[in-house]
């Protein structure tokens, strides 16, 4: 009733053009099974097609543990090492300027600690635009901290550096090395920006995302692929034949793009409540799921989230941990006191979660979309409309 009290109210309060109820989808998971247990509203309003557990979405940025993980399944080939200088496998020197004799590592990257700032939105990079380029603008640095563990700032931009490092070693676009080192191996039928690995019926049910104001945020694909999966060259152009892997892996947004149903994304849960038995190595899943960065009295955080608002309170690699922080901390999304691990997702109106209890071996995968970018927060860091989702969602 809480979530449909809620919505009730937001939607009084709207525009007549934009009284339309979200588009919300939960499936819960452990183990074994998954078992999908709500999905309401549209993936289209257009249409009128309804959304199902096996609409996929653009997730945002629980793409970022998704990219952690095609990473790890590297580390266990021999092929990187979480603790070389990434300069080393970029072919060219990556530096803050404020610190230039301080190494930038994979480790310091997935966990938010290399120093590396957005800009702004500079994390997108435009075919054509190197990622070399982007990061020789001043903007892109903290000037002030050098990269180092015990200085957390959440920076979209470190993905794009580690896809270009898996670009590198695989001598593959960054959408066709996740396939084949994530989404494949996992049975996902998803994709990251609609590239490689989404199959014809995946278009077809893509959710569209909405604004709060009712206009179309993203992926009104209309059961098409995208003519241009990237964002274009300056001049409009969108030829990827001629694209060079490692030169720019933001192109396919391993930050924030994977499109992905909760139906699947349920899968990945799946393999972090196996302890990634089959799939990582005993060792990287502990690197994975440990907490690399934890606020503290010594301990920093800034950034677009930051440690300031108890929103961030630990992170792995890749991966956040909610519910276990100490003093400050406003992370318990659930409000039960248990610990949790995994992701959430914040862009385009939509908000989501993948979350696993990994002593019970329970989780779930949710998304809501057309919330606010001021939506009111809960008892928690997060808004009061996902509280109610994951509150429905548990009963």
């Amino acid at each position: 009733m809480r979530l449909l009290t809620l919505l009730a109210s937001l939607i009084l309060a709207a525009p007549l053009q934009a009284q339309v109820l979200p588009a919300t989808v939960a499936v819960a998971f452990d183990r074994q099974a998954i078992r999908p247990v709500m999905a309401e509203g549209l993936a289209d309003r257009t249409t009128g097609r309804a959304v199902t557990a096996d609409s996929p979405v653009r997730i945002a940025s629980i793409s970022k543990l998704v990219t952690t993980l095609g990473v790890l399944r590297l580390v266990d080939q021999g092929k990187l090492n979480l603790d070389r200088d990434v300069s080393d496998y970029l072919g060219w020197r990556l530096r803050n300027p404020a610190f230039p004799d301080q190494p930038i590592t994979l480790r310091l990257l997935l966990s938010h600690q290399s120093s590396l700032r957005d800009g702004g939105e500079r994390y997108i990079i435009p075919l054509g635009v190197t990622l070399r380029e982007r990061v020789a603008e001043p903007a892109m640095w903290d000037a002030q901290h050098g990269p180092k563990v015990g200085w957390f700032a959440y920076s979209n931009i470190n993905f794009p550096v580690a896809a270009s490092v898996i670009e590198r070693v695989t001598g593959e676009r960054f959408d066709v090395a996740m396939g084949r080192l994530v989404l494949n191996p996992l049975k996902l039928d998803a994709c990251f920006n609609w590239g490689a690995g989404c199959s014809a019926k995946a278009f077809r049910r893509a959710t569209i995302l909405y604004r709060d104001s009712g206009e179309v945020a993203r992926d009104d694909l209309k059961g098409q692929p995208p003519l241009c999966p990237v964002v274009p060259a300056q001049d409009g152009s969108c030829d990827l034949t001629r694209y060079q892997p490692g030169q720019n892996g933001a192109l396919f947004g391993p930050q924030g793009g994977l499109r992905i149903a909760m139906t699947d994304l349920a899968k990945v849960g799946q393999m972090l409540a196996r302890g990634g038995k089959g799939f990582l190595s005993a060792r990287t899943f502990r690197e994975l799921t440990r907490a690399q960065w934890q606020s503290g009295p010594n301990r920093g955080g800034i950034g677009e989230y930051g440690e300031s608002n108890g929103f961030f309170c630990a992170y792995g690699l890749g991966l956040q941990r909610i519910g276990d922080g100490g003093a400050g901390c406003k992370d318990d999304l659930f409000g039960d006191g248990r610990a949790r691990i995994g992701h959430s997702g914040e862009a385009y109106g939509l908000r989501s979660g993948l979350w696993l209890d990994p002593k019970a071996g329970k989780g779930i995968a949710f998304f809501t979309s057309a919330v606010a970018d001021d939506a009111p927060k809960g008892r928690s860091a997060f808004t009061a409309v996902e509280e109610a989702v994951v509150e429905r969602a548990g009963r």
